[in-house]
């Protein structure tokens, strides 16, 4: 179960970017794809493009995290990782602020910096509960997850 993350919490991009999780909410919400650190999370990449792709022009930040240094997160994004807005957090101290245990996540965060709804693991429904979650939020039209390269059902991966 997520819970809302410290808002002075520091997120740093694989640019080298850092600002505080309040920071970087002020205008706009964010929809998080968070990965595992692991050659496997690349399985969700299209997954989050689809997202990424629908919610790009909502009012909202769609980013990927992953909890690892900038080099493992851009092998498991690859060549999208320079055109989205994209998390490292080597320590894990966001995502265990979130109270996530697994990844594969895909969360939604307000502009108050509080979870406004989160799915942990790889669930169809979940994702499609919390898209349209975020859809609804933003006024906007649901985001697609379904797609031919759907990975197969996994509770995910443990944080370490």
């Amino acid at each position: 179960m997520a819970t809302n993350p410290d808002p002075d919490l520091q997120l740093t991009t694989t640019t080298g970017s850092t600002r505080s999780l309040d920071d970087w909410t002020t205008m706009f919400h964010l929809c998080l794809v968070i990965l595992p650190d692991r050659p496997e999370g690349r399985a969700w990449v299209p997954v989050a493009e689809r997202i990424f792709r629908t919610l790009g022009d909502a009012d909202c930040h769609t980013a990927f995290c992953v909890p690892s240094t900038t080099a493992i997160t851009e092998r498991v994004i690859g060549d999208l990782e320079k055109p989205v807005l994209t998390f490292i957090d080597p320590d894990q101290d966001f995502v265990k602020s979130l109270g996530l245990t697994h990844l594969p996540a895909f969360v939604h965060i307000r502009q108050n910096a509080t979870v406004a709804d989160a799915a942990e693991g790889w669930d169809v429904r979940e994702w499609k509960r919390v898209a349209a979650s975020i859809a609804k939020a933003m006024k906007w039209t649901t985001p697609e997850i379904v797609g031919p390269d759907l990975p197969p059902p996994t509770p995910g991966w443990p944080l370490r």
